[in-house]
């Protein structure tokens, strides 16, 4: 029976690494959840929807000039998070923040014009790295990893530099750490 048990560790072992577990946790133990992998990589992390908390949500007009429609974003963060930040008005080291970001359904209904969730249009995820682990990974910088993902793929990133593709966007909100955490209520 002894060597079944190796055998089975040795073949579970060979699963996992072949499964793909390079968004197993770091070296760095418990460094964020397991959605970072040892060159930087980002994931969208599993089962965010249920496991973390809703911080807020966004209304972002589209470009009339282009025909763009209302999109919704959705932020979330780990339970433990929102409660360091509650503490300390920062969040911990290794917090994972997603946005989910919807195209919208815009319909007049007996309340008036409203806008509800469509279809995914992607995700944005942020790492908070108070250490710089990855200085040579152009999606890691100014405290944070940066990472967009197409709806349909949730490992696999299409950014390919935080300063060009993600920078702009939060650069207005450095005075509070990259982040517009007035936005989100559950922070209060």
């Amino acid at each position: 029976m002894p060597k079944l048990s190796k055998l089975a560790a040795i073949v579970s072992t060979a699963i996992l690494v072949i499964g793909g577990t390079a968004f197993a946790q770091m070296a760095d133990k418990g460094y964020a959840d397991g959605v970072v992998s040892e060159d930087g990589s980002i994931r969208v992390p599993e089962n965010f929807r249920t496991d973390y908390i809703m911080l807020g949500a966004w209304s972002v007009a589209g470009d009339a000039d282009t025909g763009g429609g209302v999109g919704l974003h959705v932020v979330y963060a780990p339970r433990e998070a929102v409660a360091a930040y509650r503490k300390n008005g920062t969040f911990p080291d290794g917090t994972v923040l997603v946005k989910e970001l919807f195209n919208g359904k815009t319909e007049s209904l007996t309340t008036g014009e409203a806008t509800s969730a469509a279809d995914t249009a992607g995700y944005f995820v942020m790492v908070k790295d108070t250490e710089g682990r990855f200085p040579g990974n152009p999606l890691w910088g100014d405290g944070w990893g940066w990472s967009f993902f197409n709806p349909d793929n949730t490992v696999q990133t299409v950014s390919t530099n935080y300063q060009a593709d993600c920078l702009a966007c939060h650069e207005p909100a450095r005075a509070s750490d990259l982040l517009y955490d007035y936005a989100y209520p559950v922070l209060k």
